[in-house]
């Protein structure tokens, strides 16, 4: 049996996270990017804004916790990308926008980052 340090599995286990919002991100994209071809009244739409809300609103929250362990500017600057992210996508749902190509590139630049 191996012997793990608590930094090591720790390390191991923020990579895993990482990875998972990294994917949570990509199929945000995914999802975006249908959403942009059927417009932005139709099921697609509705189905991509339900799934940016819940990633960003469980991201936002996350953020937002003092044990959180990113640098405090990196955190705000997520925070403001997380809020400009759930203003856009309401735009998009009031019929107010149709900015779906800003929710993904952003939403690229996030997952390239992580």
């Amino acid at each position: 049996m191996y012997k793990f340090s608590y930094e090591e599995t720790l390390n191991e286990s923020g990579s895993r996270q990482r990875e998972n919002e990294r994917l949570a991100i990509e199929q945000s994209i995914a999802l975006l990017k249908t959403a942009e071809k059927a417009g932005p009244h139709s099921r697609e739409a509705v189905d991509a804004i339900f799934f940016l809300n819940r990633l960003w609103s469980f991201f936002l929250d996350d953020l937002a916790k003092p044990e959180n362990g990113l640098p405090d500017e990196v955190r705000a600057g997520l925070i403001s990308i997380g809020i400009w992210m759930l203003k856009e996508a309401d735009a998009i749902s009031k019929g107010n926008s149709r900015n779906f190509a800003g929710l993904i590139d952003v939403s690229n630049v996030i997952a390239e980052g992580l």
